[in-house]
């Protein structure tokens, strides 16, 4: 289905950006690789390293119509990433999280359509589902943009993928805890009971791969994925570094939750059980607002939404084993 097409990657020098090209790279699937972002330094270095023909590099900025249509001309599949994603600035600066987050990717579904592209995957995040922080807000819109174009988009497939706690993506928690280990510094926990969802950057790359492969307008897919406390993640970092660094309780920082959310409970009652997905279909109702508010659902009473507190939970010899997963650690440890 993908060999001989050509990929575009907007924040494509991001965490998930470069898994995403680093999976393709290894395989045949595409022609031409396109990267679409704002920073001239990454790019650049992303060039030198990688010194392969078959990827491209464009600048620009998602909030720019006209340099994301000049990038997507020629493109059958689009992995949408590029975002505002740092709690604390999105805070400060909600507004920009707004034209970043929403605006943007409307500006690449806009683009998309008009350019007949195939197939485009938009990337969210668990802090979008009952969010309370503007990062949140900003994604949970974009969830909403990409629902709304998906109804109008000819040809062309847009859905979503929402994800937990990405291992050791770029502002993640998993480096910081390293980086205070190797100083002998003290690892600094909001609550040790709080719970998020483990997903290592190879499965969000699978996800992407299964949106491609699978998705109908509008749909919105979700892996399922363990769980564990912050506190276990620390102690699961500390002995695989044989550490004895001690741990200390900060208390929860402005815009954190508890737990984190992968389907709100309304959507948990209409979800596709997909083995180790769940796709969330698109809601088509139209404005005829009985369908919404004179029409009820009786399931909804008997379901909750699908969070980090009820999802398997990692003790931490399972957390050690996920954490040999990434790279850097097993580098480390070595």
């Amino acid at each position: 289905m993908l060999k001989d097409k050509t990929l575009l990657i907007t924040g494509g020098t991001g965490s998930f950006g470069n898994a995403v090209l680093n999976r393709f790279l290894k395989t045949d699937h595409f022609s031409e690789i396109r990267i679409f972002s704002r920073d001239e330094k990454k790019q650049d270095e992303l060039r030198r390293r990688l010194s392969n023909p078959k990827v491209k590099f464009y600048i620009g900025d998602v909030r720019d119509y006209r340099s994301v249509e000049t990038a997507i001309r020629g493109v059958d599949y689009i992995f949408h990433a590029a975002a505002l994603k740092q709690v604390p600035s999105c805070e400060f600066f909600p507004v920009e999280a707004i034209k970043t987050n929403a605006l943007g990717t409307e500006n690449v579904l806009e683009a998309a359509i008009k350019n007949n592209v195939k197939n485009v995957v938009v990337l969210s995040t668990d802090k979008a589902v009952y969010p309370i922080n503007a990062m949140g807000i900003s994604k949970a819109m974009m969830e909403k943009v990409m629902i709304a174009k998906s109804r109008n988009a000819g040809d062309t497939i847009i859905s979503g993928t929402r994800y937990g706690n990405v291992m050791a993506s770029r502002g993640s928690v998993i480096p910081l805890f390293v980086d205070l280990i190797k100083n002998k510094l003290d690892l600094t926990l909001t609550d040790p009971s709080m719970t998020r969802f483990m997903m290592t950057l190879e499965d969000a790359v699978d996800l992407v791969l299964f949106a491609f492969e699978n998705a109908n307008a509008g749909d919105m897919f979700v892996q399922k994925a363990p769980a564990a406390t912050v506190e276990t993640l620390a102690q699961a970092l500390l002995e695989l570094y044989n550490s004895d660094n001690q741990l200390k309780v900060i208390g929860t920082r402005h815009g954190e939750k508890l737990y984190e959310s992968l389907l709100t409970r309304e959507e948990k009652v209409k979800a596709e059980d997909m083995g180790d997905y769940y796709r969330i279909p698109a809601d088509n109702r139209d404005l005829n607002y009985a369908n919404y508010f004179s029409e009820g659902e009786i399931d909804m009473n008997k379901v909750e939404d699908y969070h980090s507190h009820n999802t398997e939970r990692l003790d931490v010899e399972g957390m050690k084993k996920l954490l040999l997963k990434l790279e850097f650690i097993k580098e480390d440890i070595s």
